[in-house]
């Protein structure tokens, strides 16, 4: 791995993020904490996230997003999510199949690829500090939880890549967005950049409405700078949806 300053590599550590979020006041915005072991990596909602130490990106990410007001702090969710994307549609071809499921998961077609947690700290009216956790699955052979859907780069690509090539290249492409759309206010154009990578943009499939079980089939019709989703139906009824509150069906 790089041993650049604005990155801190440790051998093992229980989470990225909580060590990140505890030396924070020595991270600068764009700084990096890797890890060659995560033993209790953390995933949206108290998930926990399998990684085989040694063959995968594991690391968070520090931002300032002062321009972001709190009540867009998906944007940031967006930013990192394209990033990742970028990342690795660079490394896997544009054909691969690489995109962002709703809020911020990595796909590369039904297969989860990368999982992403974004921690903001507010103060007041604003963000005072993001930290971006982001779980990449690189070079691992096989997954042995009981996770439905993983997948590796390994297994897409049948071949292994340099990891801290990655982690550089994760770092400067969400770097690189946030200084072209956070930085000068142009929210529309990262959440365009941010739409035109959804998984499963276009077309009908189906959704599960978590709080009453109804199954039903519907097309993305928008997801809002607040990070909401809503779903057209066969019946074109609109269909508004934060995270947890409606599930993909695979």
């Amino acid at each position: 791995m790089p041993t650049a300053p604005y990155i801190t590599y440790l051998q093992e550590v229980t989470s990225t993020n909580t060590y990140m979020a505890a030396h924070a006041a020595d991270m600068t915005h764009g700084s990096v904490v890797a890890a060659h072991s995560q033993i209790a990596g953390r995933g949206q909602r108290g998930n926990t996230w399998e990684s085989q130490p040694g063959m995968n990106v594991t690391m968070s990410m520090m931002l300032h997003p002062k321009e972001v007001s709190a009540r867009e702090q998906f944007l940031v969710s967006e930013a990192v999510a394209a990033g990742v994307a970028l990342t690795l549609r660079r490394y896997l071809g544009d054909d691969a199949g690489v995109c962002v499921k709703w809020p911020n998961d990595i796909y590369v077609h039904d297969r989860k690829i990368c999982g992403i947690l974004i921690e903001n700290v507010l103060a007041g009216s604003s963000i005072a500090r993001s930290i971006a956790g982001i779980g990449l699955n690189v070079n691992q052979r096989q997954f042995l939880s009981d996770a439905p859907n993983p997948v590796s780069m390994f297994q897409i690509a049948g071949r292994e890549f340099p990891l801290d090539g990655i982690l550089d290249s994760v770092r400067r492409d969400i770097l690189e967005l946030y200084e072209r759309y956070i930085a000068t206010a142009d929210h529309e154009g990262l959440h365009r950049l941010y739409t035109s990578m959804l998984w499963r943009r276009t077309g009908m499939y189906p959704y599960l409405d978590t709080a009453t079980g109804n199954r039903f089939t519907a097309t993305i019709h928008d997801v809002a700078l607040t990070g909401h989703i809503t779903l057209r139906d066969t019946e074109g009824t609109l269909r508004r949806y934060a995270f947890k509150e409606v599930a993909a069906i695979i």
